[in-house]
């Protein structure tokens, strides 16, 4: 088994981003809303730019955040307001 690339969401950073603008948090701030140790406010940066996918469980606490299914983040079809 090899890793195959995969196609990513083009849209789930500005997804993100406007949960984070939706509560008025800063990097910093959303960065300690999702409860995670090992995500820091770089990391929020890299996830709303593109650069990096986050992992599931912090997509599912964004999600639950939000008030909002996983399936809106990760499907370019469905949008998030």
């Amino acid at each position: 088994m090899g890793r195959a690339s995969r196609p990513r969401p083009k849209k789930l950073g500005p997804k993100l981003k406007r949960i984070r603008a939706k509560f008025g948090y800063s990097q910093v701030a959303m960065a300690q809303a999702l409860t995670f140790k090992t995500v820091y406010p770089a990391h929020i940066s890299q996830y709303e730019r593109g650069t990096r996918e986050p992992p599931l469980p912090v997509l599912l606490k964004y999600a639950k955040l939000a008030g909002i299914s996983t399936d809106t983040l990760i499907d370019d079809k469905l949008e998030y307001k």
